[in-house]
């Protein structure tokens, strides 16, 4: 059996001493080998007309052009793995169906993993690919000084507390410091709706509803007169 090839990696990052971890990352794993890294999404575009690459990763917040609008532009775009410190794109990122998000600073060991699902989804077609990554839809949150990765369909509900906002899912509650408003904007329209600017609920996970209240089987959350006539929508009464 012939030896597999190594993945072609282009770096794309405007900050020198993020483009120098990688570069230091790529060198230790055998199966990655750097044919390219540029500072920002032109020079990008200019290198992949060029030269063939494998593995791109992309900054977000960049000069001039971002990388999700690059990305948006490309009709045959490389695997992306998005290495960025900003993980309010983590969700948008899944959308443009990259391979992994990796929040700044990169440890060792989470490049190592994303890597990995690399390697392991380079040997399976492009179709079974899509399949997969269209099915297990994801957001990080940051929790106890580290970024908590929250499978969308084990999330229930999500309750603000103040400063404070708490993602109860399947799995257990998840505390994180911001805004239900910019947790709301995370979230997809289709999945997830704002009930009471206090909550925002599942829609796969409603068990019953009246016009005032959302049944999550023992849980119940309200319904805010504000919020009454689109939640009723969302649920399919004429209003």
């Amino acid at each position: 059996m012939p030896e597999a090839k190594p993945i072609k990696c282009l770096i794309v990052d405007d900050e020198p001493p993020a483009r120098l971890v990688l570069k230091r990352y790529i060198a230790e794993i055998p199966a990655l080998t750097l044919v390219g890294e540029v500072s920002n999404a032109i020079q990008a575009l200019t290198f992949l007309q060029q030269t063939e690459v494998d593995l791109m990763l992309l900054d977000i917040r960049m000069p001039q052009l971002n990388g999700n609008d690059f990305l948006k532009m490309l009709k045959n775009p490389p695997a992306v793995i998005f290495t960025t410190a900003h993980a309010e794109y983590a969700l948008e990122g899944y959308d443009l169906e990259v391979i992994d998000y990796l929040l700044k600073p990169i440890p060792f060991d989470r490049f190592l993993k994303a890597v990995n699902r690399v390697c392991d989804l380079a040997l399976k077609p492009v179709q079974s690919l899509q399949e997969e990554t269209k099915t297990e839809p994801f957001v990080y949150f940051r929790s106890d000084r580290k970024m908590v990765k929250v499978m969308l369909n084990e999330i229930l509900y999500v309750e603000s507390m103040k400063d404070y906002v708490k993602i109860i899912t399947q799995n257990g509650i998840i505390i994180t410091k911001q805004s239900i408003s910019s947790v709301e904007a995370m979230l997809p329209e289709k999945q997830f709706l704002r009930n009471h600017r206090s909550y925002i609920v599942s829609l796969a996970h409603i068990k019953s509803y009246t016009s005032e209240i959302i049944g999550l089987g023992n849980t119940e959350l309200p319904i805010g007169k504000l919020f009454r006539n689109e939640v009723l929508k969302a649920l399919g009464v004429n209003v």
